[in-house]
């Protein structure tokens, strides 16, 4: 098989140093001598399709009028055919694989050997190249090392019955990696007949027999009774986007409290984005991440047909959807990562390169835990002693 590895190098024009993304900013800096270089629009048209030629890559489109790149949507379809058998919108990239968190981390010929971002498990690089679908857009990192450094400080600081020193220690010991995660958008239009039943609550009044005082009594009891009847009906939404992850390095509860991302600022896939940063290859393939959204889709469907039914109640017997024009991207996102140890132990977090939210492991301190529960007990003797 044809070597089709794209290496991508940007050095400075000043002093051929390698230049860097500058988070927040559409501009590469040169941090050995400081020179700012823009980023600029380059040649994001698609290849006009020729005769014989094949179809044009759908990724991109051109705004002729506007002389700006547009992002498109891939139709599910094509996709799903180029992650089997390769195709026009495939590349060849080098990864090392994480034997730890199975992270696969895209390098270029300059790398030989890292620590994986996620769990600073040491990796070698593979020494094949991997064929994957090429990333349609970036959502750019908009906060820089430091301000990603200082929300986790501030979230370890916030920590309860964190142990002390904590906060000094991460902030001294550490340095953020910043990685583009791999994710799956869906789009798709879904139609969708259900049958079930609405519940109606209404009230009866029981008269029961009770004890008051040594004497009994009738009082009336309004008790709650549903009449049930059959419910039948056709709901139809539009998905937009339905994000999936397209890795499985970081845990779920990680990826989902990285939510909600602003995915209006998307832009389209340049390199030169990527400079200074590492960039996660997906593991997940796209059937996979399509049936994931499937799943969500789902959800969103079932509450639209608990609306669409109506009543105080519903029981949903079944829903049979039917879904067309689905299409996907692939996109990488921001995140700043890192992995420490604490007393033995090793414990990662990561911050929402564009929103600053963080999530993370944490170590606990028995000795504050204990002495809360001792502080506990004292004050609890404390208001028994003077309300007795």
């Amino acid at each position: 098989m044809t070597d089709q590895t794209q290496e991508h190098r940007f050095p400075c024009s000043r002093c051929g140093a390698s230049l860097r993304f500058r988070p927040g900013q559409r501009e590469m800096v040169c941090d050995w001598c400081g020179h700012v270089q823009p980023i600029g629009p380059g040649d994001a048209r698609a290849p006009g399709r020729q005769p014989d030629a094949g179809p044009a890559d759908p990724a991109l489109q051109w705004d002729a009028a506007h002389k700006t790149p547009e992002l498109a949507e891939i139709p599910l379809e094509h996709g799903l055919h180029l992650d089997r058998d390769g195709g026009d919108i495939v590349h060849e990239v080098r990864t090392l694989s994480c034997p730890n968190c199975g992270a696969r981390v895209d390098l270029d010929d300059t790398h030989h050997a890292s620590a994986c971002p996620f769990c600073a498990t040491p990796v070698v690089t593979d020494t094949g190249a991997t064929r994957r679908i090429k990333p349609q857009a970036v959502l750019p990192f908009r906060l820089t090392e430091a301000e990603a450094r200082k929300a986790m400080s501030d979230w370890l600081g916030g920590l309860w019955f964190a142990p002390s020193g904590l906060v000094a220690y991460a902030r001294k010991d550490k340095h953020l990696t910043g990685v583009y995660s791999p994710f799956w958008t869906f789009d798709a239009d879904s139609r969708s007949r259900y049958s079930g039943q609405r519940g109606d609550v209404y009230y009866e009044t029981h008269w029961v027999t009770e004890t008051v005082n040594g004497k009994s009594r009738r009082v009336a009891r309004r008790v709650a009774k549903v009449r049930w009847r059959p419910a039948r009906g056709r709901v139809a939404r539009s998905f937009n986007d339905v994000l999936v992850p397209a890795s499985t390095a970081l845990p779920q509860r990680f990826t989902g409290a990285m939510a909600p991302w602003d995915l209006s600022h998307l832009a389209v896939y340049r390199p030169d984005f990527l400079a200074g940063f590492e960039a996660e290859g997906y593991t997940v393939a796209l059937a996979d991440g399509h049936g994931a959204a499937r799943a969500q889709m789902a959800r969103v469907i079932e509450g639209d047909v608990r609306r669409d039914i109506g009543g105080d109640r519903q029981r949903i017997d079944s829903i049979a959807s039917e879904f067309d024009a689905e299409t996907f991207k692939h996109i990488l996102l921001p995140i700043w990562t890192a992995a420490y140890r604490y007393n033995g132990r090793s414990f990662r977090f990561v911050v929402n390169g564009q929103s600053g939210r963080v999530m993370g492991e944490r170590p606990w301190s028995a000795w504050k835990i204990a002495g809360a529960a001792v502080a506990a007990l004292v004050a609890l003797a404390i208001i028994l002693y003077f309300t007795r």
